[in-house]
């Protein structure tokens, strides 16, 4: 298993030195509460172990993060950030489940999942961390309800149905956690490119199905992609 994995970005580049440094520390901490993850386990370790490894105090995690918990979940919520930049950056009248699909396709590096897909696989079977992802989600779900109100509000005579966007945003994100329960039980612990490129796919697939009012169609890329190995 890795010894580190790429950032994912949770905001656009620091603009002042101020910034990047709140960055810099921000990332040390998540990279050591990681590397705590991967050698003690979940649950077996604390605030002071990951502060210790990060070269900080106390004081300081307290600055970025709440508990354990939240520095670790702070790995999906960097994927999901980083993926809702690119919805913002989509056409204002584009559909908003074309631009959620496109989004992701944005991000063509398969290693962009890395850290979130190792997460994952490292908590899957902690109730406590499992928690924290689905908060992580859950915060995703509001954001993408966020980013599609000010699109609206971009486009002169479009007016929102608050049930139709509540719903879509729900589904997209169950979409989601649907993608990496079965990359999961396919590939397990696996973080091979191979792996997260599957990955990649079937959440770039879960966005097609919703897509097309799950039509039946029963195969999708991410199953040719498992066909071929």
């Amino acid at each position: 298993m890795p010894s580190s994995l790429p950032d994912t970005g949770t905001s656009p580049a620091p603009t002042s030195r101020r910034e990047k440094n709140k960055a810099a520390t921000r990332q040390a901490i998540t990279d050591a509460a990681m590397a705590l993850l991967r050698s003690e386990g979940p649950g077996n370790f604390t605030v002071e172990d990951i502060a210790e490894a990060a070269g900080i105090s106390r004081r300081t995690f307290f600055n970025y993060f709440g508990s354990t918990d939240a520095a670790l979940a702070s790995v999906t919520h960097g994927f999901l950030d980083n993926a809702l930049q690119q919805f913002r950056l989509r056409p204002s009248d584009e559909p908003i489940l074309e631009s959620a699909r496109a989004a992701l396709m944005a991000l063509a590096d398969p290693m962009t999942v890395a850290p979130m897909a190792e997460l994952f696989t490292l908590t899957e079977q902690n109730p406590q961390l499992s928690r924290s992802e689905l908060e992580a989600w859950d915060h995703c779900t509001e954001q993408i309800i966020t980013a599609a109100r000010e699109r609206a509000a971009e486009t002169p005579g479009v007016v929102i149905d608050e049930l139709y966007l509540r719903a879509l945003a729900g589904s997209v994100i169950s979409c989601g956690k649907a993608a990496m329960d079965v990359w999961f039980a396919r590939r397990g612990a696996d973080l091979s490119p191979a792996s997260l490129t599957l990955l990649r796919q079937l959440l770039i697939d879960a966005i097609g199905h919703l897509g097309s009012g799950f039509d039946g169609r029963e195969r999708s890329q991410s199953t040719l992609l498992e066909d071929r190995r």
